[in-house]
């Protein structure tokens, strides 16, 4: 049985169906238009709207989609009855034969992920990209046609292994996130990460960051079989990389090219905590035997992922940078730190109780105005109003850029890195991210306009 219509449930059904299972998916909310039409032309059984316990824990085997909690009763029932109940990356992994790069963090894991994907593909490599990220690791192995796969794999994929390995595992950070599904214990979320590694031995690789002080405590805590690779930004590390003033410094003792350097500068990716994933990548990639050569040159060409730290476009010497998936403190204290120009700052939405004080010194150093781009900015307004920063507050993305862009000179960048959820104006983060680019090309065509105008 199959647990969920989305794209995990879908690719897994259609994996099963492919393997020889007999395949049952139960989904209960309604299917969306484009997974109902791949189930039925695939002849496989569903229903949606509500569970049916007996025919779903008729099963041998419950493959349960990550956003499903233990906690619902049919997957308890589940549980209690004796059923496996997996997680689709554990059950596409048995049907694979190519090697796995998985990576996860609570921030950065997307960006780490289409990185590396990119450096292998432009080194040559037959690779593939999927898992957390969009593309079901499930759907990409019906045939098995890659030789190396790069996932982005998230805790509540993790939380479902059992057998999964991957043959180099990263992860970047890990700060409190997702805590209401680990019952308010931030030790289990930090287990949850830990899962990545719990197969692995002296044969793969884990590279980890060390600065971040949950992810170094659980590492010494724990007798780890794999090779560790540690990656940082403060130390000189001998297994791993470093930032050191203008480069990023590898060390690969076990490597031909045993110690190398890339220029900062010659890296696309904004700001410090996009070194740190810029040098999973690179490691990762040359673990893998792709040529240090195209590694480098493939560094300089990739392009950001939308919505992170994304550059939208400049108007009048002033740059707006679209970075609308920083729905936490941590993500922003990454942003504000990595960008070097004064900045107006773009914050607001939905808070989940943040605490904007492991952010303020970045602020007052660095910021001229705050926008507030939200509904209720009170928790904002009264973290910040003791800095004697300008404060204004708008409800639509159109207004946002005219007040950030009268309150910018040229030289400034005007930055959408809001710490908050989206959902008091917006659909979703991609939404609020969108419209904030749709507002910048309109007034980018209202200023052109004027200048010709004036000219």
């Amino acid at each position: 049985s199959i647990l969920g219509a989305g794209e995990s449930g879908t690719g897994a059904a259609l994996l099963a169906k492919a393997k020889g299972f007999q395949v049952f998916l139960s989904d209960a909310g309604s299917i969306k238009g484009k997974y109902r039409q791949v189930l039925e032309e695939n002849q496989i059984d569903f229903e949606e709207g509500s569970h049916t316990f007996d025919k779903v824990l008729s099963a041998e085997v419950i493959v349960k989609s990550p956003g499903i909690p233990d906690t619902v009763p049919l997957v308890k029932a589940a549980i209690e009855k004796g059923i496996s109940v997996i997680s689709e990356i554990e059950f596409a992994y048995q049907f694979t034969k190519a090697k796995i790069i998985a990576i996860t963090g609570t921030n950065g894991k997307t960006t780490t992920a289409m990185l590396t994907y990119h450096l292998l593909k432009e080194s040559g490599l037959n690779v593939g990209l999927g898992g957390n990220i969009g593309n079901s690791f499930a759907a990409m192995v019906i045939d098995d046609p890659y030789d190396y796969i790069v996932l982005e794999v998230s805790s509540f994929q993790l939380d479902g292994i059992k057998d999964f390995k991957a043959d180099i595992a990263v992860l970047l950070n890990i700060t409190p996130d997702h805590l209401d599904r680990y019952e308010g214990s931030f030790q289990k979320y930090v287990n949850s990460k830990f899962k990545i590694i719990q197969n692995q031995t002296s044969d793969e690789c884990f590279i980890y960051f060390a600065d971040s002080v949950a992810v170094q405590e659980e590492v010494k805590r724990r007798n780890i079989e794999a090779s560790l690779f540690v990656l940082s930004l403060k130390e000189k590390i001998e297994s791993g990389g470093y930032l050191d003033d203008e480069h990023l410094v590898f060390n690969i003792a076990s490597k031909a090219v045993k110690k190398y350097k890339i220029p900062t500068e010659e890296i696309s990716l904004i700001g410090k905590h996009n070194m740190i994933n810029t040098m999973a990548s690179v490691l990762s990639s040359v673990f893998m035997d792709a040529p240090l050569s195209k590694i480098v040159q493939a560094v300089k060409t990739f392009k950001s992922a939308e919505h992170r730290l994304e550059r939208v476009d400049e108007i009048n010497g002033i740059t707006f940078i679209n970075d609308s998936k920083a729905t936490n403190v941590d993500a922003v204290y990454y942003a504000l730190e990595g960008i070097s120009k004064p900045l107006v700052w773009v914050a607001g939405g939905t808070d989940k109780g943040n605490d904007y004080d492991q952010i303020k010194s970045l602020v007052k150093d660095k910021v001229k105005q705050i926008v507030c781009l939200g509904i209720d900015n009170s928790r904002i307004i009264s973290s910040f109003s003791d800095l004697s920063i300008p404060i204004t507050e708008t409800t639509s993305t159109d207004d946002t850029i005219k007040v950030a862009f009268e309150a910018a000179q040229e030289g400034d960048v005007v930055l959408l890195s809001p710490a908050c959820a989206s959902f008091d104006l917006f659909k979703n983060y991609e939404d609020r991210g969108r419209q904030f680019k749709a507002s910048v090309k309109k007034l980018k065509e209202q200023f052109n306009n004027t200048k010709n105008q004036v000219a």
